[in-house]
């Protein structure tokens, strides 16, 4: 379905494909916070787990844009073309 020239349905499948890449990015964030704290490297452990919760906050953002998007296209007035 398209609203105000933009197809709804792809967009909402180019950000799941960008959730489907932050959350494979989460994963090696998560996998490499734990093997730097166990090699002593407690700091950086810190850090990739912070980065992994930052991670997790532009995941959940991006299902509030898809939630926002079904909001937004109920209220798209339309629009007009014109040849200039």
């Amino acid at each position: 379905m398209c609203t105000n020239g933009v197809n709804t349905a792809q967009l909402e499948m180019m950000i799941d494909q960008v959730d489907d890449h932050i959350k494979l990015e989460r994963r090696h964030v998560h996998n490499l916070a734990h093997t730097a704290a166990d090699a002593g490297f407690a700091t950086v452990g810190e850090k990739l787990h912070a980065a992994q919760h930052l991670l997790d906050e532009v995941r959940a953002a991006l299902d509030e844009a898809k939630d926002a998007m079904e909001d937004d296209a109920a209220d798209a007035t339309g629009f007009t073309v014109s040849l200039v």
